[in-house]
């Protein structure tokens, strides 16, 4: 068996932007074989970006990334590339198919449809494309290689196991190494999951694997890259940074890879967490061509965590936190969001909503007259907060950032039109305890947010001494409730059988159902665990149910 030098090309391509993915392959593949590099290998979609979704139904979107895939092709002079892109389903069923193309001397010599199509969570790839159902293995200087589109080595490692293995099919027909171009996102946990997975799967069939995995942010999606070799015996011997572009080399010869550069991962969550939400941000800004951040900074945990992670995204100078006073607001928490845009380089804007909360209250007083102050009141702070920002918004194009939190976001301690509003939702896939967690990250090397922040009560303020828990459970209790019946979808007899109050699980899960409407409005949210809010939780609103 010969050898091969190959190039695990991890890369940050944007969905539709075929010029801009192709030209940054190019300038791979010229590098590549300057090194004397015999195969690159990118990720999957790495034309066309995934996941295209609906785009994927207009013609002239699959005919651009037919070209693309050509013109990459062209650039294939002398130099072998693995290029994962669109093609059409040459037989009955849907019209596409989700490929892998071997590309050498200018052209493309194969191509190699996906068989694992995942319809789960995020994932919904049998709305676009045909599965594939025969093998077949590449000969390239000596080395039989088998090409496993992502989900096709995934094959024993979900909730489920799928009925044919396509590594074990890859196996079979002879390969020496199987490849494995793959768009998977990231959340917390996965690195543990990848390991069991490509370990296990390189000790299950004794062959190399080799994955190459994207970066970016696609909508929610976050993709940390975190592309690896693994020899036969699950060993890893190569490891690329998560969150980075960049092109790692791996020499393979007798079977086998030699060890090479590795970059130790993060194993800590927090680190992970904080990692992660900060390229989101930038990502998400840079692809979306924005500059300016603007949050409302009421000197609280959240607020003050988003705060931090977009000065660390884009630049203090460039985030506009926006001070909102009522006369509920605590002298403390003013000018602890004084001090915190202070020691993070932001200029506040300071701008008390007393006066507009009146003339509010003026103007409904012959509907409002005689009746309690309740909900409705401490809502039109809130909403009046949010006309302000969005009118700075709409005046300094600035892009509003969301600081909910997930635990506020599940129980629905959060205002329609109100706090709820915001362009990107940073926070929304984290709990309260773990926004306490982000805050003493950030602190670690001196304190960023003032600890008054971190330590005193959480309140939203909206009326004379108001805290959380008088809503809500302890956060202890109800962000684990949270994971168990989210996350983990357990029912609310099993939660019962755990250990947990059955009057606190009933009102948490009542408040999760009877709270569907509003997420159904709320922002984008960058999404960092197993079990998010938006595409990968699809719950009705018109329904009754109680998740026994």
């Amino acid at each position: 068996m010969s050898g091969l030098k190959i190039a695990l090309a991890q890369l940050n391509f944007t969905i539709g932007d075929f010029e801009s993915n192709t030209a940054k392959m190019a300038d791979v593949l010229f590098q590549a074989k300057q090194d004397n590099v015999d195969l690159v290998v990118f990720s999957e979609l790495a034309v066309c970006g995934y996941m295209p979704d609906d785009l994927l139904d207009y013609p002239s979107f699959v005919e651009k990334c037919e070209h693309a895939l050509e013109a990459v092709a062209r650039a294939c002079d002398g130099i072998a590339a693995i290029i994962g892109g669109v093609i059409r389903n040459p037989g009955k069923g849907r019209l596409l198919q989700n490929a892998a193309c071997f590309m050498y001397n200018g052209k493309i010599q194969h191509t190699i449809a996906k068989t694992l199509l995942p319809t789960y969570d995020v994932f919904n790839e049998h709305r676009y494309f045909q599965p594939e159902t025969n093998a077949q293995v590449i000969e390239y200087k000596g080395v039989t290689i088998g090409i496993a589109i992502c989900e096709d080595l995934w094959d024993v490692y979900n909730d489920f196991e799928y009925p044919v293995s396509p590594g074990q099919a890859l196996k079979d027909l002879g390969a020496d190494l199987i490849i494995n171009p793959s768009a998977s996102p990231f959340h917390i946990g996965k690195q543990s999951q990848r390991n069991r997975v490509f370990g296990g799967q390189a000790a299950r069939f004794d062959l190399p694997v080799l994955y190459v995995n994207q970066v970016g942010v696609h909508t929610e999606l976050l993709f940390d890259g975190s592309s690896r070799a693994v020899n036969g015996n699950g060993e890893v011997v190569i490891q690329a940074p998560s969150f980075e572009e960049t092109v790692v080399y791996a020499e393979f010869a007798n079977g086998k890879f030699s060890v090479g550069n590795s970059v130790p991962l993060d194993t800590d969550d927090t680190a992970q967490l904080y990692k992660a939400l900060v390229f989101g941000i930038r990502d998400y800004f840079q692809k979306m061509g924005f500059t300016q951040a603007l949050l409302g900074s009421s000197g609280g945990i959240d607020s003050a965590v988003v705060q931090a992670l977009a000065s660390a995204a884009l630049g203090g100078e460039n985030v506009h936190p926006v001070l909102m006073p009522s006369m509920y607001s605590s002298d403390h928490s003013v000018s602890d969001a004084e001090t915190l845009s202070k020691n993070l380089g932001n200029e506040a804007i300071t701008l008390p909503i007393k006066n507009i909360y009146d003339q509010y209250l003026e103007t409904l007083s012959p509907v409002f007259e005689g009746k309690p102050f309740n909900l409705a009141e401490e809502n039109l702070q809130a909403r009046s907060r949010a006309v302000l920002l969005m009118a700075i918004s709409n005046k300094m194009g600035y892009i509003l950032l969301n600081t909910s939190n997930k635990s506020e976001l599940s129980v629905g301690y959060s205002t329609l039109y109100g706090d709820l509003c915001g362009a990107l939702s940073v926070i929304g896939d984290v709990y309260k305890n773990q926004v306490y967690a982000l805050a003493r990250y950030i602190n670690r090397n001196g304190e960023i947010i003032p600890r008054n922040i971190i330590e005193k009560a959480p309140s939203a303020e909206l009326r004379p001494g108001q805290k959380d828990s008088d809503s809500l459970p302890d956060y202890d209790v109800l962000d684990e409730l949270l994971k168990h019946y989210i996350e983990e979808r357990k029912g609310i007899e099993e939660l019962i059988t755990m250990g947990y109050e059955t009057a606190v699980v009933e009102k948490v899960v009542g408040l999760v159902n009877g709270s569907e409407y509003k997420r159904y409005q709320a922002p984008p949210i960058l999404r960092v665990s197993a079990k998010a809010f938006g595409k990968g939780r699809l719950m009705p609103l018109v329904a009754k149910y109680r998740s026994r």
